[in-house]
């Protein structure tokens, strides 16, 4: 279920910070006319941090009504207090979503069984199959092959998200881990190599900027036909990188406006992308093959 190019989809907000609904159904619908493979609704990309429960119900709830049946639908439900994630997914699970991803405890910096217990947890009272997600680089902690082999007998903990680069991880991960397990990158610059070695897909930042580009390289790979894969993704290195000029989701949301699909809007304490990035990402962009004529609605 959870295999080839999902997107991390951005929340699109109003100047002050207000949820934009009509902003979202056009981002949907855009996911849903390039062929996306899925949509994580509330991760990193999507500014979880800064949304309420509320809110990340509601974006799941319509999210759900507006492309059952076309890819499916993944939300965010971790924190870094297991009894809140467990509150969230108990909840969260039950708006019509085909599956949660829970993060890795940040700031906490727990150790392998302190996570095993806080996964277990969060999965014992899902409704739907869970995703763990595993990045170091934002949580100060690392979710080890032989923990996820341990969580990966749980019977509703089905896949992983692994932010880190590493083809020595992904390899690891698919040697420890039972068959039908998905091991999914995180890391848009390594997703092809990842799918080359046995990977199932990414969850990924760069699909909101070129979600059929994402789709079609990620769907060669799959396939075995990792030359097209390659070049494809040639193509799109620049914008990988320039995603990540400053924090995620700050580029991202800056390059998504200028496709017209949102406005600007950011929730403190993260801010919109520097002037000084802007000619960077407008580049990458470009060379990616897209139009970065200013549209906003």
């Amino acid at each position: 279920m959870f295999t080839g190019s999902l997107v991390a989809i951005v929340t699109p907000m109003t100047a002050d910070g207000s949820l934009d609904w009509p902003a979202w159904d056009r981002l949907l619908d855009f996911h849903r006319a390039e062929g996306s493979d899925g949509i994580v609704v509330a991760g990193t990309t999507g500014e979880s941090p800064a949304l309420t429960v509320e809110e990340i119900g509601e974006l799941a709830r319509r999210a759900v009504a507006r492309c059952r049946g076309a890819m499916p639908v993944i939300v965010g439900t971790g924190t870094n207090s297991t009894a809140e994630t467990v509150a969230r997914t108990r909840v969260l699970s039950r708006s019509g979503v085909d599956g949660v991803m829970v993060v890795t405890p940040y700031y906490n910096k727990p150790p392998q069984e302190g996570m095993i217990r806080h996964f277990q947890a969060a999965a014992d009272v899902s409704a739907v199959p869970v995703i763990l997600y595993n990045v170091p680089g934002r949580t100060a902690v690392d979710l080890l092959p032989p923990t996820v082999g341990r969580l990966a007998e749980h019977p509703r903990i089905v896949a992983l998200k692994e932010a880190t680069p590493s083809l020595d991880r992904a390899r690891d991960l698919l040697s420890i881990c039972p068959p039908g397990f998905t091991v999914l990158s995180g890391d848009d610059g390594a997703a092809i190599e990842w799918i080359g070695v046995g990977g199932h897909g990414v969850i990924s930042v760069t699909a909101n900027v070129v979600p059929r580009r994402m789709r079609e390289a990620c769907a060669a790979a799959r396939r075995g036909d990792l030359d097209t894969a390659r070049r494809i993704d040639e193509s799109l290195r620049a914008l990988h990188r320039a995603l990540f000029v400053e924090s995620s989701p700050i580029p991202v949301k800056w390059a998504v406006a200028r496709l017209g699909l949102i406005e600007s809007g950011i929730r403190p304490p993260l801010i919109e992308l520097s002037p000084r990035h802007h000619e960077t990402v407008r580049h990458a962009m470009t060379a990616a093959g897209i139009s970065t004529e200013e549209t906003i609605p």
